[in-house]
């Protein structure tokens, strides 16, 4: 399309008896066929004038005005000044009147004395080139400044004498980009999500995940994802690489390991390293079980079972139940227990993760010293929050049990369910 649009820059000066400086503005595209009536909704509309019911009138450098017919006739019959030849706003197209760097003024509502400085460029313009697109109406394609309100009101009630609203002390969630707010989106169902990758129904697990809050069990629901993959993977390929954005965002103990191996499944390579179908759930509560009651245990790496190390007593369990570790000892793994350590750690994130800074100090003040499992445990349940404290900790607990299989060079296959 040939050049043939004027580009328009539109600064405000000022208004309601105030200066503004620097002065904001808007560069607009203005086609031959648009009238001074269409530039000034163009120009309203940009600089977020809500109440319409006033004049528009435009002043040219020869002293003629550009208005409604009433308003004109008015001007025209004035004492003050030159006599102007009003011209129609609604009538009048821009193009036909003004020329490539003409100088013009706009002044919306004659009362609080909006005034604009209105300057048409040296070169016209194609709108495909700018905007993208052919506007039926003039269309701003460059800005800046801060738009002052119409009426000058700083806040929805403001009516001049009371004072501004207490800022909030934290961010709106849209800053913090967590919108929509946690506590707006449904949290997820681990019973259903659980009962889904039990019965090995994709179209379960896809209805179980989503619109649903899922950033606390990626773990839990990444163990589905590889059925949901088999059975419907149109379906599934994008709640996939949702999951997989989302661990290596949160990179949490195992998160990057689980998104490189949902990363496979989707592209159908073969996962890296030796690949056995672990219960992870077991193996979570023997690694971080009690040090006084056991050391370690094994992970059987044929069949992904998980065992405490008195399962080789057989004294303890039996003749027929105690495994043979030195009989096959490339079967086997050992690992050792972590204790409470971690368990502790998942308590301290969750309980900074409290926006409520009284229940945050409560917290703080439960898991210090002796007995702050138990403490820490009463109060989530106290606070109703124990099912998001168990959802959050367990994925923390599947994820360092995922990232200890990793050093070993073992992955986690595909099985029925997350603990069998």
């Amino acid at each position: 399309m040939a050049r043939t649009w004027l580009s328009v820059t539109v600064e405000l000066l000022g208004g309601r008896g105030e200066q503004l400086w620097p002065w904001p503005g808007r560069v607009f595209a203005v086609g031959p066929s648009h009238t001074f009536m269409d530039l000034a909704d163009a120009v309203n509309d940009a600089f977020a004038r809500w109440d319409r019911a006033h004049l528009s009138v435009f002043t040219l450098a020869d002293g003629r005005v550009v208005t409604d017919e009433e308003t004109g006739a008015e001007m025209a019959g004035s004492v003050g000044g030159p006599i102007r030849t009003p011209l129609d706003i609604e009538a009048t197209k821009v193009a036909r009147v003004l020329d490539p760097g003409a100088e013009f003024q706009f002044t919306f509502d004659l009362g609080d004395n909006w005034t604009h400085r209105c300057v048409v460029g040296e070169e016209k313009i194609d709108p495909l080139e700018v905007l993208g697109i052919r506007p039926d109406r003039p269309l701003p394609y460059w800005g800046w400044g801060s738009i002052p309100d119409q009426y000058g009101r700083r806040w929805a009630a403001d009516d001049g004498a009371s004072r501004p609203p207490r800022k909030p002390a934290h961010p709106h969630p849209m800053l913090l980009h967590a919108w929509p707010a946690r506590e707006l989106v449904p949290e997820l169902d681990l019973s259903e999500l659980r009962t889904a990758i039990a019965a090995a129904d994709a179209d379960r697990f896809l209805a179980a995940v989503t619109g649903r809050d899922v950033d606390d069990v990626l773990q839990q629901v990444g163990v589905g994802i590889p059925m949901a993959l088999e059975q419907r993977r149109e379906q599934t390929e994008p709640v996939a690489l949702s999951v997989i954005n989302r661990l290596t965002m949160r990179a949490g103990p195992g998160d990057q390991v689980l998104a490189d191996d949902l990363l496979a499944w989707l592209r159908r390579e073969p996962l890296k390293g030796r690949v056995v179908p672990v219960d992870l759930e077991m193996l979570c509560t023997e690694l971080e079980g009690d040090p006084s009651m056991s050391t370690g245990g094994y992970l059987d790496l044929d069949t992904g079972e998980v065992y405490g190390e008195t399962a080789t007593n057989a004294m303890m369990v039996g003749e027929d139940a105690a495994i043979a570790v030195d009989e096959e000892p490339d079967r086997w793994l050992w690992f050792q227990r972590t204790g409470s350590r971690e368990g502790w750690r998942d308590m301290a994130a969750f309980t900074q993760r409290q926006r409520d800074a009284a229940l945050r100090a409560r917290l703080e003040r439960a898991i210090e010293g002796k007995g702050a499992f138990g403490r820490f445990r009463d109060l989530v349940h106290q606070e109703n929050l124990a099912d998001r404290w168990y959802a959050y900790s367990t994925d923390r607990q599947l994820g360092r049990a995922r990232e200890l299989l990793d050093h070993e060079g073992i992955r986690v296959g595909w099985r029925t369910r997350p603990g069998g």
